[in-house]
């Protein structure tokens, strides 16, 4: 009784077993490193860097999740609106926006909400036509109608 049985004489059969148990935990072990390789290569495929943000940077805020009362037709309501300034940076996840307060929303939104606004060049800022005087009337020049609907009893005319 006073003996340990694991001095005395080796089993194969138990060698055996823990033979192929060692076996077969380094091959769980290498497939679940590959598991995890792969699911980190599709994981990180859309994800990419967070854009550095500081005080003072106009951006605009995606209308996406916002709810605009006045506007009843989603696909009429702009993608982004703004610039809005950035008032204060929390974290590389969260930014407080300076907002009208008619917006009705938190200041502090996602970084995800916004995007850098970008200065409209010369060329693409848009020229209002000048109006024409004819006969003490104020009217506008235009070069041709491109396409006439009718939206709900009213003829709409796209301009060119």
């Amino acid at each position: 009784m006073g003996d340990d049985i694991r001095k005395r004489g080796k089993v194969e059969k138990a060698t055996e077993f823990v033979e192929r148990m060692k076996k077969v935990h380094e091959e769980a072990g290498a497939a679940l490193k590959k598991a995890q390789e792969d699911m980190k290569r599709q994981a990180d495929r859309r994800r990419k860097e967070t854009e550095e943000w500081k005080k003072g940077d106009r951006v605009l805020l995606s209308t996406k999740d916002l709810v605009f009362k006045e506007r009843l037709a989603r696909k009429l309501v702009d993608r982004y609106v703004g610039p809005y300034t950035i008032e204060e940076v929390l974290s590389t996840n969260a930014v407080k926006l300076w907002l009208p307060t008619s917006m009705r929303i938190h200041l502090v939104v996602n970084v995800s909400w916004i995007v850098r606004y970008k200065e409209q060049v010369e060329v693409q800022k848009k020229e209002e036509g000048k109006p024409i005087e004819i006969e003490g009337v104020k009217e506008w020049e235009i070069e041709k109608i491109l396409n006439k609907r009718k939206i709900r009893g009213v003829n709409k005319y796209l301009v060119w």
